[in-house]
């Protein structure tokens, strides 16, 4: 089966009943031009920071938010802002945004390192759009790269006994989207200060991102790890009556 073959709207509903997702699955595609019959991001360009640092959301990890209730497209220059997301996304190189005001605090906080700033994972060939939305809502001959899950410690329980390989990883936070796109590895991340801040995210949420190629093996293994769980946990929980 192909991509172009898959049912997207059940997949993703099959995902979010298996895990019992707050939050639907987001789709997220990287192409040269925007697909046909999308609409852009229509808030309003930032003003300037004094960096010269502008666009239309805080950081690109503000888009899978947004994503979550409309699809959307972006230009590169709506990514602006957060430099991080603009090297993970494959927006710009680290020679590019080293000497911007946000580079420099999370440097001299201490927060990362320009060791490991160098190794942080991105997506390879830089993109003229990016498309976000619901996964149930994929449109017509589009074929997301990532799915995108908001999950929190019991679903990412199910998470990592069903997907093999899955990686847990730290900051930044968005950086998992590169891995899932360009490895073909499903990475989940706990998140990081930087994210959270802006995108409000609760404090019990994390994140795991997708490859969408074969995702519907990856959804019928959800499946079967989440059906063994509860039942796990329903002889859990009547075995622990004898101690009531």
């Amino acid at each position: 089966m192909t991509d172009t073959d898959l049912d997207w709207p059940a997949l993703s509903d099959r995902l979010a009943a298996a895990l019992h997702l707050q939050v639907p699955p987001v789709a997220i595609t990287f192409s040269q031009d925007p697909p046909v019959g999308v609409a852009p991001f229509d808030a309003p360009m930032s003003a300037p920071a004094a960096d010269g640092r502008r666009g239309r959301a805080p950081a690109g990890c503000v888009f899978w938010v947004r994503a979550a209730d409309a699809t959307f497209s972006t230009a590169p220059e709506d990514h602006g802002n957060c430099s991080v997301g603009r090297v993970t996304h494959g927006l710009a190189t680290l020679d590019e945004v080293a000497r911007n005001d946000d580079v420099a605090e999370l440097l001299a906080s201490g927060w990362v390192s320009s060791d490991a700033v160098a190794g942080i994972p991105a997506v390879r060939e830089r993109p003229g759009a990016i498309t976000y939305g619901p996964l149930r809502e994929t449109p017509a001959g589009v074929d997301p790269d990532v799915v995108l899950l908001r999950v929190n410690g019991r679903q990412l329980m199910v998470l990592s006994d069903a997907v093999p390989g899955l990686s847990v990883e730290g900051k930044p936070q968005c950086h998992v989207v590169a891995v899932a796109k360009d490895r073909g590895v499903p990475a989940a991340s706990v998140g990081c200060a930087l994210s959270r801040a802006r995108t409000g995210m609760t404090p019990d949420e994390m994140t795991c991102a997708l490859p969408a190629a074969g995702l519907g093996e990856t959804v019928a293994a959800v499946e079967r790890a989440a059906d063994i769980d509860t039942g796990v946990a329903r002889y859990a929980a009547a075995d622990a009556r004898r101690f009531a």
